[in-house]
């Protein structure tokens, strides 16, 4: 559940606000151990950046030490992490670079990176030990980013009086690495295919998991939309194949299966574009009128031809934010204070995205390691307030559902003897790269690749919304999918699902030109007049419903789950999300006569 990017960007009135609980306890363990190491496992959302902040402020009150030193994985966090530290009173340089050899006068310390923190080890060593400093390691997982990371980390640091440690996932992909200043004991360990063994596990002093964060309402509950679909594509050979992402065979067929369904030209992608746009309507129309969605691409030519797709199925723009932007700083922002539903990403997404409106995630890469999975899905999870749900919409195929399944273990940093064949460690390496010739010219291609809705699947079990038995009739719109987190069974999330599906499925074919490249999603009765209206217009009425709704529940002291109920047995019809302009248009005006 950790994330490269976690540091929550704090306000004045954030940083009043009373400790949590699990920073308090964490607060008087570290006072009455007074240690020199201090190693924090966090969920992503629970307050890590708050927490430090907090200890750091402490300490340098009792003069216990005079300078803080941040080192976080990259420069957008740099920013993010000395503006929480100026809300908190204290005054941390994020510009100060490895040209410049003292710290700036006026600051109380700096902000730095991983990667500068290697270029230039000495020179933060004598920052750190000029004056007695806490070091903060921000997700210092990212010290086990190869050995050059780890040694400059132990190099510039090890000298330093006080170190602080804090990650959201406390394991690591490769066995030979450890992360500097984590103290490891020997245990045993099951690997993911039944292995056994002894390795070495890292202990934190303080954990605060998935499971206690959940209880305490301080992330949202996650559901994993798994979606198949036959994939077929053209061998080396020049042989046609075809497979089921979720039955696939072996693991070499499951790959490309796979990678064919991520390919910007078949149906899977603009179906479950079209899903997740469906997802953050219903979301937006049932208390959470900001919420948006996130699509993780493998690389930046499929994140452009996702983000076309996108403007094709919802008719709105979607933020494209890629690494080598010298704008992805300022556009993380504009889309996390903004408006905009979706933003397509590729490695941003784990390097930077705060975006806690975010609570849909696409996953569109053939990225499958724990580590970035966990940081992706972490993405999608802070809670900012009650019945507020997070769905994740990823490939029916085996490493994710498996790495889905975990997702509310307790995971530590396992690092078991290394091995001496590779084996399963395939598993956790991107999908291969496209075959090509002695000449440079593709010989793999991708034919086409449809979708289906599989399952829902919730602690562990997979819930298909077929034969689940009797249900609770749902009436309201604000219930209608996915639903308010308690108010629906995995089994009937499921089952709504799965209706949506069918009728995506049906518009989309509806819309699919002939040319078998672009994919547009319109309106139920294409034959009317309707048909070659926008979305546009469409997304207005259902956003003036919403307004309406919410006038007449207050008006008439009634909740806004009856409101719609009454407005749909009035104007019958399909819900907002996928109602003709026409019904739109009538409910408004029974709305308006309702005030």
């Amino acid at each position: 559940m950790g994330s490269a990017a976690r540091a929550e960007t704090l306000s004045p009135q954030t940083s009043r606000r009373p400790l949590r609980a699990w920073q308090q306890a964490a607060l008087a363990q570290y006072e009455e151990q007074s240690p020199k190491d201090f190693l924090v496992t966090a969920t992503p959302g629970a307050g890590k950046t708050t927490f430090a902040l907090t200890l750091a402020s402490r300490l340098l009150s009792r003069r216990e030490v005079a300078r803080v030193v941040v080192v976080c994985p990259t420069d957008h966090l740099r920013l993010q992490w000395a503006d929480a530290a100026d809300a908190m009173g204290i005054v941390l340089d994020p510009g100060l670079t490895n040209a410049v050899g003292p710290v700036r006068a006026g600051t109380q310390g700096y902000v730095t990176t991983y990667a500068q923190v290697a270029g230039k080890p000495m020179l933060h060593a004598a920052r750190a030990t000029a004056l007695k400093t806490l070091v903060i390691l921000d997700e210092v997982h990212h010290a086990g980013d190869g050995l050059s990371w780890g040694e400059a980390a132990e190099e510039a640091f090890g000298r330093a009086a006080r170190r602080l440690c804090l990650t959201g996932t406390p394991f690591r992909t490769k066995a030979d690495e450890r992360i500097p200043f984590v103290r490891y004991e020997e245990d045993s360990f099951e690997g993911d295919n039944g292995e056994r063994g002894v390795g070495l596990v890292s202990r934190a002093d303080y954990t605060y998991g998935y499971k206690e964060a959940l209880a305490d309402s301080v992330v949202r509950p996650v559901v994993f939309a798994a979606y198949t679909g036959t994939s077929r594509w053209r061998n080396s050979a020049g042989e046609v194949v075809a497979a089921s992402l979720s039955d696939a065979g072996t693991r070499s067929v499951e790959m490309q299966a796979w990678r064919t369904a991520l390919d910007p030209k078949g149906q899977w992608v603009p179906h479950v574009i079209a899903a997740m746009d469906d997802r953050i309507t219903h979301l937006r129309e049932s208390g959470m009128p900001d919420a948006a969605g996130l699509i993780l691409a493998s690389d930046q030519d499929d994140a452009r031809e996702y983000a076309k797709i996108v403007r094709r199925v919802t008719g709105k723009a979607p933020e494209l934010i890629l690494s080598d932007d010298p704008k992805a700083s300022k556009k993380i922002e504009r889309f996390a204070t903004g408006s905009a539903r979706i933003a397509v990403c590729v490695r941003m997404i784990s390097e930077g995205v705060d975006v806690p409106r975010a609570a849909v995630l696409a996953w569109m890469t053939s990225y499958r390691t724990p580590l970035f999975f966990a940081q992706a899905v972490g993405r999608v999870v802070r809670a900012r307030g009650a019945h507020e749900s997070a769905t994740v919409f990823l490939p029916a195929v085996r490493p994710l559902l498996s790495l889905a399944a975990s997702m509310e273990e307790q995971r530590n940093h396992v690092m078991p003897p290394p091995k001496t064949e590779q084996g399963d460690e395939l598993d956790l390496e991107p999908l291969p790269p496209k075959e090509k010739d002695e000449n440079g010219l593709q010989q793999w291609e991708a034919l086409e690749a449809d979708a289906r809705f599989a399952h829902v699947l919730h602690s562990g079990t997979a819930h298909t919304g077929e034969g689940s038995g009797p249900t609770t009739v749902v009436d309201a719109e604000d219930e209608e999918f996915l639903g308010i987190p308690g108010l629906l069974t995995a089994a009937q999330t499921a089952e709504l699902l799965a209706k949506r599906d069918d009728e995506l499925r049906l518009r989309i074919a509806q819309s699919h030109r002939n040319d078998g490249e672009n994919f547009l999603i319109v309106e139920d009765h294409p034959d009317e007049d309707d048909a070659g209206r926008s979305w546009r217009d469409a997304a207005e009425l259902r956003r003036e419903i919403n307004r309406l709704v919410n006038r007449v529940a207050a008006r008439t002291a009634q909740p806004q789950a009856v409101v719609h109920t009454q407005l749909r047995q009035s104007v019958p019809g399909p819900p907002s999300a996928s109602a003709s302009v026409d019904v739109l248009r009538a409910r408004r005006e029974r709305l308006r006569t309702m005030l």
